[in-house]
């Protein structure tokens, strides 16, 4: 399996919008995985890979102004737009599976997915996920950390890297505690080569910048997240990374408060980008989560 290309799925956002994702395996309960702000499909190619062996199937998808997915003409990356497009993709593997999905949501993408999941329950609909798992995200977040993110992603955003050596030598020194790749082909796969020459990220810049930009209405935002982890009814986990520059053990506390049925995982070795830093005990995480599953 680990040697197979994954095939492509090609699915409809919210507006209409193209969203695309990469599909491992054939048979098996679905797994909707949400990648981060400012990351693509290809961060979950490794956990993907360890959800096959175990008798899923894995969709990676690249959410709205990411990776291969459309960019929005006007410019809507509000964290309700991309919980609009994790409900409508859910709704469409639970029509093709027959079971609605597993989410992971990866910081972005658990924004997404709780929102989705809140939304469902107080409009009165069936559950969007058949279990949710939020990736070192809780509905508060350390403001600090969250402006220290931001700042790496805005420090090359526009005007980009020279060389995709540029752009490793970039990232080394954001994340100095993680082995440095001998390959630039992960790297490589989250820029692109614009006509200019340079090598950018491969997402919109107006997703932090733009006319309807992700983290606007700030305390708007927590509120809801509040109101929609209170609402949460299927099985939930939490994955938190031990050195996490976002989630304290207080924003722990308050969402096992909120969601008091929730299981939760500290993954030692890892910050913000558990599933970069420690794949191994992220992955060995969710499978044991997903083992309990009814």
């Amino acid at each position: 399996m680990r040697d197979r290309e994954p095939a492509t799925a090609i699915f409809t956002g919210a507006a209409g919008n193209r969203l695309v994702a990469d599909v491992f395996g054939e048979h098996g309960p679905p797994i909707l995985l949400l990648h981060g702000g400012g990351q693509t499909r290809h961060a979950w190619r490794l956990t993907s890979q360890r959800l096959v062996e175990a008798g899923s199937v894995a969709y990676a998808l690249d959410q709205r102004g990411h990776g291969a997915s459309d960019w929005m003409p006007d410019g809507s990356y509000a964290f309700r737009d991309f919980a609009a497009d994790a409900t409508v993709v859910a709704d469409a593997l639970t029509t093709r599976a027959g079971r609605a999905p597993v989410v992971v949501g990866a910081s972005l993408g658990g924004i997404a997915a709780l929102l989705a999941e809140g939304a469902a329950a107080q409009a009165g609909r069936r559950p969007v996920f058949s279990a949710l798992v939020l990736v070192d995200i809780t509905p508060r977040v350390d403001v600090e950390g969250v402006s220290r993110i931001q700042g790496f992603m805005r420090a090359h955003a526009r005007e980009g890297f020279g060389s995709i050596t540029e752009a490793a030598d970039a990232v080394a020194a954001y994340l100095p505690h993680r082995p440095r790749p001998r390959s630039h082909e992960g790297l490589r796969k989250n820029l692109r080569l614009d006509p200019d020459g340079r090598w950018r990220w491969h997402w919109d810049p107006r997703f932090l910048d733009g006319p309807r930009p992700a983290r606007a209405g700030r305390q708007e935002t927590e509120a809801a997240l509040v109101a929609a982890a209170q609402q949460i009814q299927v099985p939930a986990l939490l994955v938190r990374g031990t050195s996490s520059e976002l989630v304290t053990e207080d924003h722990v506390r308050e969402f096992l408060e909120l969601v008091p049925h929730a299981q939760y995982m500290d993954v030692a070795g890892a910050r913000h980008m558990v599933v970069g830093d420690r794949n191994d005990r992220f992955s060995a995480a969710i499978l044991g989560f997903l083992e309990k599953l009814p």
